[in-house]
């Protein structure tokens, strides 16, 4: 291996080979390396620890100066002589620096299973229930501000938002600890040491029969013409709020009359007829959305409308009748079962 004193002026003058690398030791800095490739000079720093070679990575000629390299070199080198691998040390400082928004979007990126919609859902419970927490470092969340920030978000949004959260946030602090090394111990299962995960009871409600004609008036009076179709056409459809909102354009087949679901919660894709009001119904807001991606546009970030909740808070305090998206799922089903369609026909169309 050759050898030299790393100056600027050999760094700048000692040429590039046509192919391979040349590394240079300095005569100065026993273990401080130039590393000369076809394109670029690299500083590096070089020890063996315990009977293995350990290289460390300063940066490149220009980036660091031959002085500057070596003052870093020197440090890393006293590192080495110590035992300690500054590969390993940087990256275990690294991750500690992991915060949850980071370690999200690390995790959506690696799980090729999960599905566009649910990804989706997962960015907006950040967004919505977690969002002061998203720069937060992950090794700062204790237990106390998970059972905090738990009975939080069920005082403003309810007990199945609430573990919903703090699932995902279970999850991440999972996927952290595999991909980081950190966080030893999930401060999310807290939640269940102390038994604090709401009790979800499944909903049973859907709107009556005879509260159908005041409902139908109270969304018919609705400005946002958004809110009002998306709520139709989940009465309409049953289907669900997830599987509606993200209705594309190019998803509507106006010749045949059908429109398709292509990510249904049981993976399979999903056709089905338009009446005549639905029809109607498309053909309007094509005319004034059609430009859009979405046949439900909004205005964040994924393009779509999310969850109508201002629109449902109109229609509750004009119609006096209480409900969620889901209820009209199970309005849907209700209506269905009671003009006697076939359970067959009937798991088909939801």
């Amino acid at each position: 291996m050759p050898k030299a004193k790393i100056t600027k002026t050999f760094v700048d003058q000692v040429p590039c080979p046509k192919k391979g690398q040349v590394a240079y030791c300095d005569t100065d800095l026993r273990g401080f390396y130039l590393i000369v490739g076809t394109q670029a000079k690299t500083y590096t720093a070089q020890k063996d620890i315990q009977g293995r070679t350990v290289r460390y990575t300063i940066g490149r000629h220009g980036h660091f100066t031959p002085e500057q390299a070596r003052k870093i070199a020197r440090d890393k080198l006293n590192l080495m002589a110590q035992g300690i691998d500054p590969n390993a040390q940087e990256k275990e400082q690294n991750a500690q620096r992991i915060t949850l928004n980071h370690a999200l979007k690390t995790y959506l990126a690696t799980r090729r299973n999960l599905k566009e919609r649910t990804k989706t859902d997962y960015r907006y419970i950040t967004d919505r229930y977690l969002k002061d927490w998203k720069e937060k470092l992950l090794t700062d969340i204790t237990k106390d501000m998970v059972g905090a920030k738990h009975a939080k978000i069920a005082e403003e949004f309810g007990a199945y938002t609430a573990n919903k959260a703090m699932r995902l946030l279970r999850a991440i602090f999972n996927f952290a600890q595999a991909t980081y090394d950190i966080c030893p111990v999930n401060p999310v299962v807290y939640l269940t040491r102390v038994k604090a995960w709401y009790k979800e009871e499944r909903k049973r409600t859907y709107i009556k029969p005879h509260e159908l004609k005041s409902w139908w008036a109270a969304v018919q009076a609705l400005e946002n013409d958004t809110y009002r179709d998306f709520l139709l056409f989940l009465m309409f459809t049953g289907l669900r709020r997830s599987e509606a909102q993200s209705l594309r354009w190019a998803d509507i087949d106006f010749k045949d009359r059908t429109f398709t679901i292509p990510d249904t919660k049981n993976g399979d894709p999903l056709t089905l007829p338009m009446g005549g009001f639905l029809y109607g119904m498309f053909q309007t807001r094509q005319k004034r959305y059609g430009n859009y991606e979405f046949v439900f546009p909004g205005p964040g970030e994924y393009g779509h409308l999310v969850e109508p909740k201002k629109g449902i808070a109109k229609v509750v305090k004009q119609s006096g009748i209480s409900f969620t998206c889901h209820d009209l799922r199970r309005t849907f089903i209700t209506i269905a079962e009671s003009l006697e369609i076939s359970a067959y026909a009937l798991k088909r169309l939801i």
